[in-house]
């Protein structure tokens, strides 16, 4: 799952000596590999999605090419439910009351995941700007749970998360998944939706599943209508 620096550059659509910049300062995270950098995919639909750079129609076609029926972001979002009124003062207890609210399977662990999340947190915010966060577990089979839930969680009150742009965090959109490549595509789409105006306007009008989901069904209708363009 590794990517090499030309395949970085090709999926977020950059020339390579912007991508080096990045790499260089230490704004995208990266490995070296005998003296190679290497990145992650996760990190680079993360970086994407904070510097409101498009989600390319290669890099989820790349993520299809094995699983063909991957589920939808709307069927996940149905399971995972939309919560309003989490309160806490802090990042621990704002996703504590995150995991509180998903909809787990009973043999879940629910303080295992909230300890994997803050582990997540440790490693940069997924505090993506504009009051939204995308919280997630970055080994989503430790819970070992059949389906994925997404699940949209307004805040009482915005809550200091070290978001890329220093606001604060109203929205959470917690994403668990039942494998790395389910994880991976639901992630490319939870970033694709959030750069669509129509989907924040809702989110920040914390709307309930009711209105959520005809959007998010729209913009993978026109992620898979982008696919089947370029693959043509």
């Amino acid at each position: 799952m590794q990517l090499t620096t030309r395949d970085a550059s090709r999926l977020l659509g950059v020339p390579d000596s912007t991508l080096h910049r990045w790499l260089k300062s230490g704004e995208l995270p990266s490995t070296r590999v005998n003296d190679q950098y290497r990145l992650n995919r996760i990190d680079l639909l993360e970086f994407a999605a904070a510097r409101n750079l498009p989600i390319s129609a290669e890099l989820l076609a790349e993520l299809e090419t094995e699983a063909p029926e991957l589920p939808s972001l709307a069927d996940a979002l149905r399971a995972g439910g939309v919560h309003r009124g989490l309160s806490g003062t802090d990042k621990p207890a704002i996703l504590r009351a995150v995991v509180e609210r998903l909809p787990l399977p009973r043999p879940a662990d629910r303080e295992l995941l909230h300890r994997v999340l803050l582990a997540r947190e440790a490693l940069g915010s997924t505090g993506l700007g504009n009051g939204i966060a995308i919280p997630h577990a970055r080994n989503p089979i430790v819970l070992r749970i059949a389906r994925p839930e997404v699940a949209v969680c307004y805040l009482d009150t915005p809550v200091e998360f070290g978001a890329i742009d220093g606001k604060p965090v109203h929205t959470l959109v917690t994403l668990v998944s039942p494998s790395t490549r389910v994880h991976l595509h639901l992630l490319a789409v939870v970033a694709a939706a959030l750069h669509d105006p129509a989907v924040l306007a809702r989110l920040e009008a914390r709307a309930g599943a009711e209105e959520l989901i005809p959007e998010i069904a729209r913009v993978e209708a026109a992620i898979a209508a982008r696919r089947a363009g370029s693959a043509r």
